[in-house]
């Protein structure tokens, strides 16, 4: 081979380590020879590697740093290993494909035969990173009439097809291994050409060929694909699956290689459109059929289309690849087809919330007055899990399961909201001069009750109560607030006054104020709601919690209670979506998921619990030791905004579970992560085994709420 010929032919650089002395002294020889550029990239690509978010361990180092000599370039470029150079490359790839699956890819070997359209696929998986090996097969050269649609350029004229596509990602990646068959495929090569491969993509002009890689795809059991450039066809011929497959879909009607050798254009046009359904052909490809050997020389293909079926290839492969569903068959991509249905799009929906309802009337009797202020409880979600009427001279208060939820664990959450709407009712009681008694029944020990694990009664008599009767007019105005804090330190003497009233309501209240212990309150209940988000029925059931302007605002959070900045509003839209949830969750992702608690923690002056003593698991009396706990954290809630405080709940999907059983109910696959968060969470609060919690409180200096959460209609009631 003559030096000209030689050059045309090289197509793989050379490697060189200058550790080497052999490779020292050709290093060496090439700095001597005039016009050959040196340039050394391995510091710039070492940093951006040092500037990913999270890299991965890589098992190279500097030992595997490498000269690379270009010789049809006259150029050589100093690169860090093979492993660097392709995390670094790859990295914007995920999480459209994450790490693990493109090393599954790159366990791949692919064949292109025909190095046009080829080109173009091949250089397109090479980008991609989507396989570790490539084989490349075309026996014709460059001409002007094929830079229409090949990118090479005018210095490629006269060089081999395959030699251009190999060299094009060798400037991408030296390290990928690329092998050329500059005679094309031909029957003494076949073998040698499909030994070991995984996959191949054909897209060659002879008819014969075509068959040729069919039958070889057949023999070996490997998929093959074909792109034709017009309308986005894309062909697959599953040989993996189907052996016995008749080659293009059985659309030749038996004809053999020797019926299709040596055709002209003319002559493989009948074939082609078989192939390819005369139908289904754009007009401007089926009328130029007709002017071949007339007024055209070949059938005319254009860049974009070419550059279209580079893409589609790449997705089938990637599929394949990663054992998706792609079977035999055909599909089209059109782009013109897509333009055609071009429309406008439905563009942003403005939020227009009604109007604030008027102030309802002032209850008429002491009767309306007590379940009105019943109804104002808190509770999870504001699902109001009770339901509320008179009867005779007593009000009931019965826990209503039909409003429980994945994370209320036995109902001790909506046995909390029960015991809250019982203090809020005696408050009023005694405000309006008719307390009486009151008692909690569970189960259907109570003569109240029916079928409700939990029943409240409240007797009204003549009794009054001054400190009860103190609490009324402070309950009415009770809210939750959600907006960011000031971080203000909390005065010591205002959580003594809290715990203080906490105790006098037979519970204790615990807090943390240091900006570590709250830093990591933040990360713990931030993961919390990561599982949350991740646990399908919990993720369910808190976006049906949410109401929007057209929802029924009675019950559920109206959204404007969550007092969501415009960037949280905006990931609401992804957040609600189950299949990105589902797709994060195969990632091991979602940090990010628990920033909206996260940045309310970090902005509170105090973390606080409202504690009791721990009932004996499978106590009967379980749910009444939860619904005195309503009353401590009522009483709390109320004493915290007397002095000022902003007050939101905070509800872990631990907080109701007391045994790892229960972690499991919520989420099998999350409980052994939420057992941990759960214990660190009371060991940072200092909750004794002995003592349970009732509900978290996020205590802060804020803003005041952009508008409080409604309530559903109290059932009519009448003195007597």
């Amino acid at each position: 081979m003559n030096p000209d010929k030689k050059a045309a032919a090289e197509y793989r650089p050379l490697f060189l380590d200058e550790s080497d002395p052999e490779d020292a002294r050709r290093i060496n020889e090439l700095r001597a020879e005039p016009g050959i550029e040196f340039t050394d990239l391995r510091d710039l690509l070492r940093t951006e590697f040092n500037d990913l978010v999270a890299p991965p361990e890589l098992s190279e180092g500097p030992e595997a740093d490498r000269w690379i000599y270009y010789p049809w370039r006259h150029a050589a470029v100093a690169l860090p290993g093979p492993e660097l150079l392709r995390t670094v490359r790859l990295d914007r790839n995920r999480n459209k494909l994450t790490r693990s699956e493109q090393e599954k890819l790159a366990q791949q070997t692919i064949g292109v035969v025909g190095q046009s359209v080829g080109h173009a696929i091949a250089h397109t998986l090479a980008m991609e990173g989507i396989c570790g090996r490539m084989r490349l097969a075309d026996f014709d050269t460059i001409e002007l009439a094929n830079l229409n649609r090949i990118p090479g350029s005018l210095f490629d004229i006269g060089v081999n097809k395959a030699v251009v596509t190999a060299r094009r990602i060798a400037e991408i990646d030296p390290y990928l291994p690329v092998e050329i068959f500059e005679a094309g495929l031909t029957d003494e090569n076949v073998d040698d050409f499909f030994a070991g491969l995984t996959l191949v993509v054909e897209e060659c002009d002879s008819l014969d060929i075509k068959l040729a890689v069919r039958e070889a795809a057949r023999r070996y059991r490997i998929p093959l694909l074909m792109e034709t450039s017009d309308r986005g066809l894309l062909d697959i011929e599953r040989y993996d699956l189907e052996p016995d497959r008749e080659p293009f879909h059985g659309l030749l009607g038996g004809a053999t290689r020797a019926d299709l050798r040596g055709l002209s254009t003319r002559e493989k046009a009948p074939f082609v459109v078989r192939i390819l359904d005369a139908h289904g052909l754009s007009d401007r490809f089926a009328a130029s059929l007709v002017e071949i050997d007339q007024t055209l020389d070949s059938w005319p293909q254009l860049a974009s289309d070419v550059q279209l079926g580079g893409a589609t290839v790449a997705a089938a492969v990637r599929r394949i690849g990663l054992g998706g569903v792609l079977p035999s068959g055909r599909t089209r991509v059109d782009l013109a087809a897509s333009l055609d249905a071009i429309a406008e799009p439905a563009g942003v929906t403005e939020l227009r919330w009604p109007a604030e309802p008027a102030p309802a009337d002032q209850p008429g009797s002491a009767a309306e007055a007590v379940l009105a202020a019943a109804q104002l409880a808190p509770s999870g979600g504001n699902v109001q899990p009770w339901s509320l009427r008179r009867e005779n001279s007593a009000i009931v208060i019965e826990l209503d399961v039909q409003r429980s939820s994945g994370m209320d664990i036995g109902y001790r959450g909506s046995a909390v909201a029960v015991g809250a709407a019982l203090y809020n009712a005696r408050a009023a009681a005694a405000a309006r001069g008719v307390l009486g008694e009151s008692y909690l029944f569970t189960g259907e020990t109570g003569r109240h009750s029916r079928t409700a694990p939990l029943t409240a009664v409240l007797h009204l008599s003549d009794w009054s109560e001054p400190e009860l009767a103190r609490d009324y007019p402070d309950l009415l105005s009770r809210v939750t607030n959600r907006r960011l804090g000031s971080g203000d330190p909390l005065d010591p003497a205002v959580l003594d006054t809290l715990g203080t009233t906490a105790a006098k309501a037979g519970g204790g209240l615990r807090w943390v104020t240091e900006a570590d212990d709250l830093a990591t309150a933040a990360t713990l209940l931030a993961a919390s709601d990561q599982a949350r988000y991740l646990t399908p029925s919990l993720h369910a059931e808190m976006f049906s919690e949410l109401r929007w302007p057209s929802g029924d605002l009675r019950t559920g959070l109206d959204l404007r209670t969550m007092e969501l900045a415009p960037d949280e509003l905006a990931k609401l839209d992804i957040a609600g979506r189950a299949d990105v949830m589902d797709r994060i969750r195969d990632w091991n992702g979602g940090i990010a998921l628990g920033e909206y608690t996260r940045d309310r923690v970090l902005s509170a002056s105090a973390i606080a619990v409202v504690t009791f003593p721990a009932p004996p698991l499978h106590d009967p009396e379980e749910l009444t030791a939860y619904a005195r706990a309503g009353e401590t954290l009522q009483r709390v809630w109320i004493e915290a905004q007397r002095h000022g405080l902003a007050v939101q709940p905070v509800s872990p999907v631990f907080l109701y579970a007391r045994q790892a059983a229960d972690l499991n109910t919520v989420s099998t696959e999350f409980a052994d992560t939420l057992a941990s968060l759960q214990g660190r969470f009371l060991d940072l609060l200092g909750v004794p085994e002995h003592e349970t919690v009732a509900l978290v409180l996020r205590l802060s200096y804020a803003a005041e709420v952009t508008v409080r959460s409604r309530r559903l209609p109290t059932p009519g009631a009448e003195d007597r």
